[in-house]
């Protein structure tokens, strides 16, 4: 990830839910905003509802692999937050990342 760095502070990610739009597909929920900067910002959430460790691990990998094979086509300026649904766990990497890049190019954060 280039061009992206990492959401880590709790403020960041509280902010986003707040005032970010959002949305829901099977697969995930996207919370997004612009954020004033030349760079994006990605955070990845997992609840324990998704299932144990190693099918949170793979969402939370899957989901930053198809970001990560996308972010050349993205706009920057935003800041990005990723909630893993159950399903996220269950269907392939390539099924990810074809919903992400849909939804992005409605919402106007893909080049054109």
């Amino acid at each position: 990830m280039r061009t992206t760095q990492t959401i880590c502070e709790n403020r960041l990610y509280r902010r986003l839910y707040k005032s970010g739009k959002s949305v829901v597909t099977p697969l995930f929920v996207l919370y997004f905003r612009k954020n004033g900067r030349e760079n994006n910002r990605l955070g990845i959430t997992t609840s324990t509802k998704v299932g144990k460790a190693v099918q949170r691990s793979r969402c939370r990998r899957v989901l930053r692999e198809a970001y990560r094979l996308l972010e050349p086509e993205m706009e920057s300026g935003y800041d990005f937050i990723l909630v893993a649904r159950s399903k996220t766990a269950t269907v392939s990497m390539n099924a990810v990342k074809e919903t992400l890049k849909n939804v992005l190019e409605r919402q106007g954060a893909m080049k054109a």
